[in-house]
C-alpha cells in the first residue's frame, strides 16, 4: 500500500527576515543618497536588461542608481509632506510606479537628460514584447540570417536545426541535406505580441527587435526644493 504524502511545512521566517533586512538596507541607502546628492531622478526602463543597466552604473560611477522595490523607495523619500525626507520631495514619489528606478547625482540635469535621450542598446526580444517590425523568411533554401543578406554572402542553415525550427512553427522540410521552405514564412508582424517560439526564431536568425531605453520622468533639485516633470518641460 503506497504511503500517503504528508504536506511539507515550509518555514518562511528566515526568508522573510532576509527580505526585511534588504528592504531596510534599501530604505537607508536611498535616504543616504538623498542627503549626499544634489539631484534625484525617476526613470523608467523599456526592455530591461541587467547587463545594460550595469553599463549605465559604470558610466555614472560618481552617482547612485537604485532599481528595485518602488514601495520601499517611495517610503524612503516620503509619500506625504509630513513624511518627506526633504522639502517637497514627496512630489517626486508619485512617479515611482511600475518599472522605474531612482538615480542620484551631482551632475547637471541637462547633461543627464541629454545622455539618456540618446542612449539605446538593441537586443533580442523576449516573449511578451511587441514586434517593432515584420520579419519574413523567403521561400527556398533557408539561410542563417533568414534572408537578411544576399544568399551569396550567407550560409545555409545547418540541416541539424531543421527539426528545431519546425518545432518552433516553420513549415520546413529537408531536401538533399538542405533546410527548405516551399512558401515564405512570416515569423512576426509589426505590432504583434511575440511568443516564445517567435523570439527563438528571431534570435536564431540574428534579428534583434528589443531596444533597451531609459526615460527620465522627473527630477528633484535639492537647491530649488522642487520637482520638474520632463513631460511639462517638453511642452
Amino acid at each position: 500500500m503506497p504511503k500517503s504524502k504528508r504536506a511539507k511545512v515550509v518555514h518562511l521566517s528566515k526568508t522573510d527576515k532576509k527580505g526585511k533586512e534588504l528592504s531596510q538596507k534599501l530604505f537607508a541607502n536611498v535616504q543616504e543618497a538623498a542627503d549626499n546628492f544634489s539631484y534625484i531622478f525617476v526613470f523608467s526602463v523599456e526592455n530591461m536588461r541587467n547587463n545594460y543597466l550595469k553599463e549605465v552604473r559604470s558610466e555614472f560611477s560618481d552617482s547612485r542608481l537604485f532599481f528595485g522595490k518602488t514601495k520601499v523607495m517611495a517610503k524612503a523619500l516620503g509619500q506625504t509632506p509630513a513624511e518627506e525626507h526633504l522639502t517637497n520631495l514627496s512630489d517626486l514619489t508619485k512617479h515611482l510606479v511600475g518599472n522605474v528606478g531612482l538615480f542620484f547625482t551631482n551632475r547637471e540635469p541637462a547633461d543627464i537628460i541629454d545622455y539618456f535621450s540618446t542612449y539605446t542598446q538593441t537586443d533580442f526580444a523576449r516573449a511578451g514584447v511587441v514586434a517593432s517590425q515584420t520579419f519574413t523568411v523567403p521561400e527556398g533554401v533557408v539561410y542563417a540570417t533568414g534572408g537578411q543578406i544576399p544568399a551569396d554572402d550567407d550560409v545555409p542553415l545547418p540541416h541539424s536545426q531543421e527539426v528545431t525550427v519546425r518545432k518552433w512553427g516553420m513549415p520546413t522540410r529537408l531536401d538533399k541535406g538542405k533546410v527548405m521552405l516551399d512558401v515564405p514564412y512570416t515569423v512576426c508582424k509589426e505590432g504583434q505580441t511575440l511568443n516564445s517560439h517567435q523570439t527563438a526564431l528571431l534570435k536564431l536568425f540574428g534579428v534583434a527587435l528589443a531596444d533597451f531605453k531609459i526615460e527620465i520622468l522627473a527630477y528633484y533639485s535639492k537647491e530649488a526644493e522642487e520637482v520638474k516633470e520632463l513631460s511639462a518641460m517638453e511642452e
